[in-house]
């Protein structure tokens, strides 16, 4: 069954049909940008403008970047503070027939746990998404616990991201550090939260997963550490999982 999956991020807007049996996209996706401002009524403009180049009105998911409960935003990670307990389902859904809205690291976790990196792993399964920020899920034994935040978690004094987020590498932030000090604080959060969790797989995605071969032999864990799959359109697919699964148990 094919479903559309829409990953919102802080700047662009990504969307495609998704073939949910093979987890391929069943058709080229298409980005924008995302709006500035980005507030709920202009990003679903975006998301309509999307939905219409793929001349789309079925069932969609959506992976929105906050803490999601039951269809209603609770926090804004580089989107407008307009998110905040909207009902997102509401505001984004008029244009398909039926929409799901979930985390966009919850998103991205169901995609690489039943297609990618951590596909026929049992255990705990923590994804960790680097980037502006830091996106996490756990899943165990092939659920999800959804919006964990761990990339909130007090770490040397502030919230994690602010320590080992990826934009911290030299060259992508103003007060940029070395890779290979990037790479220390990366070791020292995974194994924080080793201490936590005890995971049996960490996957790692956001941009490293793109340059994993630079720095994968440097990251070190008890648990075995896999770069994701799926890269950039993880969200996607994930997003297009949540609604499937939502369908099959509203039936």
């Amino acid at each position: 069954m094919d479903i559309f999956g829409v990953d919102i991020g802080g700047s662009g807007v990504k969307g495609a049909p998704v073939d949910t049996a093979s987890g391929e996209l069943a058709a080229e996706r298409k980005r924008i940008d995302t709006p500035l401002p980005s507030t709920p009524s202009a990003v679903a403009a975006v998301i309509g403008e999307i939905a219409d180049h793929h001349q789309w009105s079925g069932p969609a998911g959506i992976a929105v970047p906050g803490v999601v409960q039951r269809g209603v935003v609770r926090t804004a990670a580089n989107i407008d503070d307009g998110w905040v307990d909207i009902d997102a389902v509401a505001a984004l859904g008029g244009r398909f027939d039926g929409v799901t809205v979930v985390n966009d690291a919850d998103a991205a976790a169901l995609a690489e746990v039943r297609f990618g990196a951590g596909r026929g792993e049992s255990g705990v399964i923590v994804v960790l998404t680097f980037g502006t920020g830091i996106g996490s899920a756990v899943i165990n034994d092939g659920k999800l616990l959804p919006n964990t935040e761990f990339g909130h978690l007090e770490f040397h004094g502030g919230a994690a991201e602010l320590y080992a987020a990826s934009r911290l590498v030299e060259g992508e932030a103003e007060a940029g550090i070395g890779t290979e000090e990037w790479i220390d604080r990366v070791n020292e959060y995974l194994a924080y939260l080793e201490t936590l969790l005890w995971p049996d797989l960490f996957v790692i995605g956001g941009g490293i997963s793109k340059r994993f071969e630079m720095y994968g032999e440097m990251l070190v864990a008890q648990a075995e550490i896999r770069p994701a799959a799926l890269r950039n359109d993880a969200g996607i697919v994930g997003a297009a999982l949540a609604a499937l699964e939502e369908m099959a148990s509203n039936e």
